[in-house]
């Protein structure tokens, strides 16, 4: 079994109960786990890494994405839009997303996530153009499988077009039936429940607006049956709570908790920008989690989602970059320090501190996606890490304090070095198993198409 020791870390940041953070520490790596953390580890090891200067930090978990995003990043006619207006316009555009988009797309969202630290991602994918599942998920895998990304793919759907009154086209929506044979066809292919697991699958209905309350209601039902989670968008809007005030007489989360999702703890909601008091310790009691995704809501002008009310209710909460049309990044690190910023914005200076922002990131984002393997850098943990150098010009005269310099320092901070399961998936910088400059040729070349056939 190959070993890595980490060797001499200007800090550790483990992220373990105790939050410990060792200075001049080592790591040791066997196979996919962490063996031992400590000082002075006296060991022989298959490769050592000089960890000097450096932060060690758990890799981060982005709990929310739509990867074929990154094909449509920072389009001019949707820069200033507010939500149901952006989506009108991107639906006409999406339409269009190819297999081969879908895997490029994936590659490009997943590569620039481990760049920045982030080692687990989900993503929610619920376009089918043509109303076809062909091998879309598969696709996604595949992609991140490329980059060595430990991933969860939630298997998006749409049931309601805009001729049963939702706002996506018809030609992108699937009926109950085919959505849900698709579901169980990937979580009998992909869905690995065992610690450490690379793959999962969560069912994951793509908002209130956009499906029935039939495919609500089943998706629960037999994500029961299949023991894996469930995701979707909630309470991002005002114009999301009027809808479902209109339509359903509730609001968004009572109407949620009507059609079963409340119960066993397996569901998170993205955004969660607009709940009450009553809510969140609703959504506490009931484990029930929710993505952060403070670029995005910025970006589309939705509000701030008030998390320290959450983590006051013990609602779980993790962080994602949510869609790169919305974001216009997928980058793990820079949606950690916006998280700490916003939450001062709206809960005062003291509301988020930097080490609350890098546990939201990792522990948060664990528990959120239901795993206690990952998160921690601790001994029988899964050897997921990122290593960032602070020593250039842009940490200058933060080293006081390292692990808080991550965030509050550092121009287009990237990790110097990125593992994932044990494995180097980025070293000095750069991703390792693919070639990221012929990458983002092919993104754009496709995403060219994508627009040329959308006009």
């Amino acid at each position: 079994m190959k070993t890595i020791l980490i060797k001499n870390a200007l800090r550790i940041a483990r992220m373990n109960d105790s939050r410990e953070e060792i200075s001049g520490g080592d790591i040791l790596i066997e196979g996919n786990l962490i063996k031992q953390v400590g000082r002075d580890i006296p060991a022989r090891a298959d490769r050592v890494i000089d960890a000097k200067d450096c932060v060690v930090l758990p890799g981060f978990v982005n709990t929310h994405h739509h990867l074929y995003q990154t094909l449509t990043r920072n389009l001019p006619a949707v820069q200033d839009s507010k939500l149901f207006d952006w989506l009108l316009y991107l639906y006409e555009v999406w339409r269009h997303v190819t297999p081969e988009g879908v895997y490029v797309s994936a590659q490009v969202g997943l590569g620039e996530l481990l760049l920045t630290g982030c080692t687990t991602s989900s993503d929610h994918f619920y376009l089918f153009p043509g109303g076809k599942s062909a091998d879309l998920i598969d696709r996604e895998i595949s992609g991140a499988r490329s980059v060595g990304m430990r991933f969860h793919a939630c298997r998006g759907s749409m049931s309601r077009g805009r001729s049963k009154g939702g706002l996506p086209p018809d030609d992108v929506v699937q009926t109950e039936d085919e959505i849900m044979r698709d579901c169980e066809r990937l979580v009998q292919a992909y869905h690995d429940r065992k610690a450490c697991a690379m793959t999962r699958i969560a069912l994951a209905p793509c908002s209130p607006f956009s499906v029935t309350t039939e495919l609500l209601k089943l998706s629960a039902v037999m994500a029961k049956q299949w023991d894996v989670r469930l995701h979707t968008h909630l309470a991002e809007t005002i114009d999301e709570e009027a809808f479902c005030l209109a339509t359903h007489k509730m609001r968004p989360l009572a109407y949620m908790e009507s059609v079963g999702w409340l119960e066993g703890g397996r569901a998170w909601f993205a955004h969660c920008v607009h709940m009450n008091a009553a809510e969140s310790r609703l959504m506490g009691q009931t484990r029930t989690g929710v993505a952060h995704c403070p670029s995005s809501n910025l970006r589309l002008g939705s509000g701030i989602a008030p998390v320290r009310m959450y983590l006051k209710d013990r609602v779980p909460v993790g962080l994602g970059v949510d869609g790169s049309a919305s974001n216009d990044s997928s980058a793990m690190l820079p949606e950690a320090r916006q998280a700490m910023l916003v939450a001062r914005v709206k809960s005062g200076v003291d509301s988020m501190p930097a080490r609350d922002a890098l546990w939201l990131a990792t522990r948060g984002g664990a528990e959120v996606l239901g795993r206690d393997d990952i998160g921690e850098l601790s001994p029988g943990k899964a050897a997921d890490l990122s290593i960032f150098d602070v020593s250039d010009i842009d940490f200058a005269g933060s080293l006081s304090d390292p692990v808080a310099a991550v965030l509050f320092c550092g121009a287009g901070v990237r990790a110097k070095h990125v593992l994932v399961d044990g494995r180097p998936v980025v070293e000095n910088g750069r991703l390792a198993l693919v070639d990221q400059a012929a990458v983002a040729r092919q993104a754009n070349k496709l995403s060219q198409e994508m627009l040329e056939k959308a006009a």
